[in-house]
């Protein structure tokens, strides 16, 4: 999903995190943090965004950025292995206290230790400072098999829409920017459902004048896919 906000502070995410309990994963951005002190809400961090911290103090201190990394490596190997036996949520929380936790201990001691030691305006007293920070976020991936080390989903799906930043920069209106919000969702649930777009917006333009409001959910992509695989039986 999609949403507009006019600006890039505190105030941005209300209308969606206002209310929001359960767990909340993002990136650094210090906006969240916000949110993210809720009783009701856990808060994931990204071993992404850990990761790439200590690739770029690889020319800093490249001993220790290499042991952070190999790590983190042995981290992602979980996950690989959780996903190629196709694993439940129950067996891949069970894979990962078995395996994953060992590792977080381990480095989450080391970073701790390494810390003391480290120029706090180095590249890897920045990526130390980055993870010891975060480390509960960085952990809570273990509490629930459904939950992910890292929010690439998430920023693999936005990815279209930054590449064409520059290329539509100004939608017009507040309005029009958050109709433009609108259209990315219905084109992103089209994505995720493989369902044609084009397709899809043309029969929901020619149909949702007539079709009843309590059956306007029939006009949703995944259901307009469903109905599509029905009549084709």
């Amino acid at each position: 999903m999609f949403d507009y906000s006019p600006t890039r502070g505190g105030s941005a995410p209300l209308p969606i995190l206002g209310s929001f309990r359960g767990y909340l994963q993002t990136d650094g951005y210090a906006v969240y943090e916000k949110y993210a002190r809720n009783k009701d809400v856990t808060h994931l961090a990204c071993w992404a965004h850990a990761r790439r911290e200590f690739e770029r103090a690889l020319d800093n201190d490249r001993s220790r950025a290499e042991k952070a990394l190999l790590m983190i490596q042995q981290l992602y190997a979980v996950e690989r292995q959780a996903k190629q036996e196709k694993l439940t949520p129950e067996q891949t929380k069970t894979l990962r206290l078995e395996k994953s936790l060992p590792v977080i201990n381990e480095l989450g001691k080391w970073t701790f230790e390494e810390i003391k030691n480290t120029l706090p305006k180095s590249q890897i007293g920045k990526a130390m400072a980055y993870a010891y920070v975060r480390w509960d976020g960085l952990s809570a991936y273990l509490y629930d098999g459904n939950l992910q080390i890292d929010n690439n989903l998430c920023e693999n799906a936005l990815r279209p829409c930054c590449l064409g930043r520059k290329n539509y920069l100004f939608a017009g209106s507040h309005e029009a920017a958050q109709r433009a919000a609108m259209i990315y969702s219905f084109f992103a649930i089209c994505k995720k459902h493989e369902v044609n777009p084009f397709q899809w917006l043309k029969y929901t333009l020619e149909n949702i004048m007539t079709i009843n409001h309590k059956n306007l959910k029939d006009l949703y992509p995944q259901n307009y896919k469903r109905k599509l695989q029905e009549s084709n039986m």
